[in-house]
């Protein structure tokens, strides 16, 4: 599923605000005449991030979803707002879960480098940053921070979890119309840490740190005011990716297993 996250405090559900999972629950009890409905998404954003390859499952009695299972993305349609979209809906295979079947999932951070900002049409998911970046740069930078680390030092603690991730691609480059955007996949993202690593990839392309910096951070594994997280709007995950049918429950099992450097 895809949205627009600049008028949502996030996915999660919280008191009192507006949020995506709130917003699809609320559509899918709607559809389904069920009093309540709980769905599980593949990654839980922030205030004001966007996602167009958001996956979520809901377990719903059949008595309720076979009545409308041929129609059931028309009607979400008819019924969800404007800037929230569900664009394929389909019955889950056995042992599928949204969050912890998943292998990886990507996020592209796009950021406008030019000296008259953002495009009006791309404000709300495009960054300014004032100042001319150099990519080679960052994607030297990049390629110090890839593999099975504890990003300790790009992270918002939480207690209990941790911190160890493993980061498979962290590459900045051009799009036709010369937005820097980077592609940033793992298999996993702690809370910030996609964010905190585009800050401390700007700092690098703008000349303010050295290329090595980025690299001494994490191996300090301290969080430290020094690494600015870039602001929320320029964030889109992009996409989520699963094993076969037949490995799904199986990479749940191990994906909700603490892990730990060896």
């Amino acid at each position: 599923m895809g949205y627009d996250g600049s008028a949502f405090a996030g996915w999660a559900r919280q008191p009192g605000q507006r949020t995506v999972q709130l917003v699809l629950e609320e559509a899918l009890a709607t559809v389904l005449r069920l009093p309540s409905v709980r769905v599980s998404c593949a990654g839980r954003t922030d205030a004001g991030v966007h996602a167009r390859g958001q996956v979520v499952h809901a377990d719903v009695p059949n008595h309720a979803f076979a009545p409308v299972r041929a129609t059931l993305g028309y009607r979400l349609a008819g019924v969800l707002p404007p800037d929230v979209r569900a664009p394929r809906v389909q019955v889950a295979p056995p042992g599928f879960d949204a969050r912890f079947s998943a292998l990886g999932r990507r996020y592209a951070y796009r950021v406008s480098d030019t000296a008259y900002g953002v495009d009006p049409l791309r404000r709300h998911n495009v960054l300014w940053h004032r100042r001319a970046i150099d990519l080679d740069q960052m994607n030297t930078a990049g390629r110090m921070l890839l593999g099975e680390q504890d990003f300790a030092a790009f992270c918002r603690r939480r207690e209990g979890a941790t911190t160890v991730r493993t980061l498979r691609t962290l590459h900045w480059s051009r799009e036709d119309d010369g937005v820097a955007a980077a592609s940033i996949e793992a298999d996993a993202f702690c809370h910030n840490m996609v964010r905190a690593l585009v800050g401390a990839l700007l700092a690098v392309g703008d000349g303010r740190r050295p290329v090595q910096w980025p690299a001494e951070v994490l191996a300090a594994g301290v969080r430290t005011a020094d690494v600015h997280v870039a602001p929320a709007h320029g964030l889109t995950l992009e996409a989520v990716t699963y094993p076969p049918a037949a490995g799904l429950a199986a990479q749940a099992g191990a994906a909700r297993r603490k892990r730990e450097l060896t």
